[in-house]
């Protein structure tokens, strides 16, 4: 199979073309979805850069609290992937009105995600700042920021889902222009609240998170009213009566479980990094959080990618187009590679200047300056490994991305960090290190599993 689809590949046809045919699609679909996932990071982007020059301490407040709230966010997004997965295969399947019920289903798991997201945080949260090790005065600044991220939980989880489905139809330019919307209303909150405009007091990473809460709740609210007022939601079984349909209900969540979990190994691993940046000092988490910001923008345009790469693998696996399943996959890691070239020569060529847009302090524009030049090794197997692993989750291959991600971040990078880190006093470059090494361990395990699976001929 794999043979069949790379000779294909190297025949470049008319534009009737299935490669060239597929690129256009990807093309088509991520070019909303590769801004509307910057968006997302734009945000944190913009609560960074606010806080950062207003105070680099507040910043480590502000990177800390967003830390802990990060595993449980990412996991409760992975848990809602299935929506989108299911909307596609449904489009695949010439079942329009079935999309409506993978709405209806992702809307209730997105309620009751949020509010159990909100809970554990907001009872958890504090103390578990204080008994991580991290110096008192950072756990004390961190727990209020860390409370507000956590209330905005049940709102975000309704406009994730929501924005899933569209863009599981193929219709990413709604939620797009909601998010970047959402995006002015963040900043004009952070302007006036974290350093005190107008006579207001001076929140610093406080005012960050409220600003989060006020944007997040703003994009549920506009996509919510975007669907019911759809022209063709009826004929999608948006208003249906819910029925019962097992079968896609476990499918749909047995997605979810296998994307939450990797987010979850993932994301916790990323966050125990901002806990040994902490054992290092408040200056290293402050730079630590300037490298994780630059590479998470970084990774968003991946992250669209590797959504648009899915979208048409799963429409491929609902008409059990086996060929077409590689081939839309082989096309998506081609732009992805490409993109993430592009992107580590840039950071190469820039890392102090995009240092110094995060923040004034000399001692963090020099450590943040340095580790963003080694990050640039791994930028492109990282971006490899989340298109590769949203490709397999479309073809019904949950369990060996969770596997894998389980064992190249949870169990590699992060004892290895501290490691490094620490008893090798390599400090934050210890950290950028183990980064590196489980970027090359995630993306070779699951283009080995593509490879495979390619062979055996399984969509």
């Amino acid at each position: 199979m794999t043979g069949d689809v790379l000779a294909v590949t190297s025949r470049a046809g008319g534009a009737d073309h299935p490669v060239r045919r597929d690129l256009i699609q990807l093309l088509k679909l991520a070019g909303p979805l590769v801004p509307a996932r910057l968006g997302i990071m734009m945000m944190g982007f913009t609560d960074a850069v606010v806080v950062g020059r207003y105070s680099a301490v507040q910043l480590g407040y502000h990177a800390m609290g967003w830390a802990v709230t990060s595993v449980v966010l990412a996991s409760a997004l992975g848990l809602l992937s299935g929506v989108q997965v299911m909307a596609s295969r449904a489009l695949g399947e010439g079942k329009p009105r079935e999309a409506g019920a993978a709405l209806r289903r992702g809307l209730v798991y997105g309620l009751w995600i949020g509010a159990a997201s909100t809970a554990a945080l907001v009872l958890g949260g504090p103390p578990l700042l204080h008994l991580i090790g991290l110096p008192k005065d950072l756990a004390d600044g961190a727990s209020l920021p860390l409370i507000v991220f956590a209330l905005s939980m049940p709102v975000y989880m309704l406009s994730v889902a929501s924005s899933s489905w569209l863009e599981g139809l193929g219709r990413p330019v709604p939620p797009l222009v909601i998010m970047w919307a959402a995006n002015a209303v963040n900043l004009g909150v952070d302007l006036l609240l974290v350093p005190g405009t107008f006579g207001l007091p001076a929140l610093g990473a406080v005012g960050g998170g409220v600003a989060t809460l006020v944007a997040r709740s703003a994009i549920a609210a506009a996509s919510l009213t975007y669907i019911v007022r759809m022209k063709d939601a009826r004929e999608l079984g948006v208003f249906d009566k819910p029925v019962r349909n097992r079968q896609r209900e476990i499918e749909q969540r047995r997605v979810g479980y296998g994307a939450g979990a990797s987010s979850f190994f993932e994301v916790m691993a990323f966050s125990g990094m901002n806990v040994i940046a902490g054992w290092i000092g408040g200056l290293a988490v402050a730079a630590w959080a300037v490298v994780l910001n630059v590479a998470a923008i970084i990774f968003m345009i991946p992250l669209g990618l590797a959504t648009a790469t899915a979208v048409l693998v799963a429409r491929a696996h609902g008409a059990a187009d086996e060929k077409g399943i590689d081939r839309a996959a082989l096309v998506g890691y081609g732009v992805t590679s490409v993109f993430a070239l592009g992107a580590t020569l840039a950071v190469w060529a820039f890392a102090r200047p995009i240092a110094m847009v995060y923040t004034t302090d000399a001692t963090t524009i020099g450590l943040a300056t340095a580790a963003l030049l080694l990050t640039c090794v791994f930028l492109l197997p990282d971006a490899l490994q989340v298109v590769v692993a949203q490709s397999l989750r479309a073809r019904g291959d949950v369990l060996v991305p969770t596997i894998t991600h389980m064992m190249s971040y949870f169990l590699v990078m992060l004892p290895l960090a501290w490691v490094l880190a620490i008893p090798l006093h390599l400090g934050l470059q210890g950290i950028v290190w183990a980064v590196i090494a489980a970027s090359f361990v995630a993306a070779g395990l699951l283009l080995g599993r593509f490879w495979m699976l390619a062979r055996r001929g399984e969509g």
